[in-house]
């Protein structure tokens, strides 16, 4: 083994550890988290997944989140697809200004928009609901959607367009079956920050929710009891957490290393 080689598997060791942790606090009672330092299990215990997969509280709150976060995508990338084609091609009045208008809504932090959405949702009747909170969070992830997909399409010649319409091709053909194949790349990696970020976001999700849109990332923060925080029962759910992130980046890990190849990412 090499010293290139050493360093990198050093590295992913360390960042490797705080998972392995949490998977070994989920084996554990809280009490022997509490009671000292192991590095396994002195005790294995299933008992904090079968809390979890026998409770509908808990099991339902993946499901919701699962819910939400797919509505999102869908709604991210279905209005970013369009922003970002205009932005690539046209040029018109102020286009830079209303991109970095655009692109000032992800830098703003989700608690300014807590209140006002809630007060929102609250008086439309859609407080509690998937859609409440998907609809919240293609704020902040529209403007990155748009971003990334603009850099993907303004790779891809003009040329491209004008031979589609001299075949007789209408905007709405070209779009679907020639333009859209030629950028999945850039599909896939927008879709993934969307994901990545409505699964993980938890202000908007707690405060737009109660019981029958309760998401995962609230339901991890009622573990409290009478003796304290259930650490076994809170360590299992961060570990079922991950496993969604973790199934995503397997699948778009080639559009995302392109991504980072084509600097847009």
């Amino acid at each position: 083994m090499t010293k290139r080689s050493f360093v990198p598997i050093i590295y992913i060791i360390f960042l490797m550890l705080p998972i392995y942790w949490l998977l070994n606090m989920s084996f554990k009672t809280t009490n022997e988290i509490l009671g000292g330092f192991s590095i396994f299990p002195r005790e294995f215990t299933l008992d904090s997944y079968r809390t979890i997969f026998s409770d509908p509280s808990w099991y339902m709150a993946y499901v919701h989140s699962l819910i939400y976060v797919g509505l999102n995508t869908l709604f991210s990338i279905a209005v970013a697809l369009p922003a970002a084609y205009a932005f690539s091609r046209f040029k018109f009045l102020g286009d830079k200004h209303l991109f970095f208008w655009l692109l000032s809504n992800r830098m703003a932090p989700p608690a300014v928009f807590v209140l006002p959405f809630v007060q929102l949702y609250s008086a439309v009747g859609l407080h509690d609901t998937h859609i409440a909170v998907a609809l919240a969070h293609t704020l902040f992830n529209i403007p990155l959607a748009v971003w990334i997909l603009e850099g993907f399409m303004s790779g891809v010649p003009k040329e491209l367009d004008e031979t589609a319409y001299v075949d007789g091709y209408s905007f709405p053909a070209f779009f679907g079956k020639i333009f859209i194949p030629t950028i999945s790349a850039g599909i896939g990696v927008a879709a993934f920050f969307c994901f990545m970020f409505s699964w993980v976001e938890m202000l908007l999700a707690k405060n737009l929710t109660t019981v029958a849109a309760k998401p995962i990332v609230a339901a991890m923060t009622k573990t409290s009891s009478a003796s304290g925080y259930e650490l076994g029962l809170l360590a299992a759910a961060g570990v079922l957490t991950i496993i969604p992130g973790a199934i995503v980046i397997y699948f778009v890990r080639n559009y995302i290393a392109k991504g980072f190849a084509l600097g847009r990412v």
